[in-house]
């Protein structure tokens, strides 16, 4: 009984396996690539290109003071101006957008 087992192991290595033939590949259309355009806050984000948050306005405390200095430094040199123009030149250089 031994040899029968060994003789099938021997037909079995021996004999060459059938090779199926390939199944026909159908060849599907490529299939569209869809892009969709991302929102330019993205995009923005993305490219590093997002406008900067505006800077919080200082305060009236802020102004004042910087309006008080501004009056002191015009009465020292002499230069005619009023509280008005002391005040408008505090906002101008604490970086405040006036309107005429």
């Amino acid at each position: 009984m031994a040899a029968k087992k060994t003789a099938k192991k021997v037909a079995k290595k021996a004999a060459p396996k059938a090779v199926k033939p390939e199944a026909k590949k159908t060849e599907k259309p490529a299939a569209k690539k869809v892009t969709r355009k991302a929102p330019a806050k993205k995009v923005a984000k993305k490219l590093g290109t997002e406008k900067p948050a505006p800077a919080p306005r200082p305060s009236n405390d802020a102004i004042a003071r910087a309006a008080y200095l501004n009056y002191r430094r015009r009465v020292e040199q002499g230069l005619p101006g009023d509280s008005r123009g002391d005040w408008l030149e505090a906002e101008r250089q604490l970086g405040i957008a006036t309107q005429p």
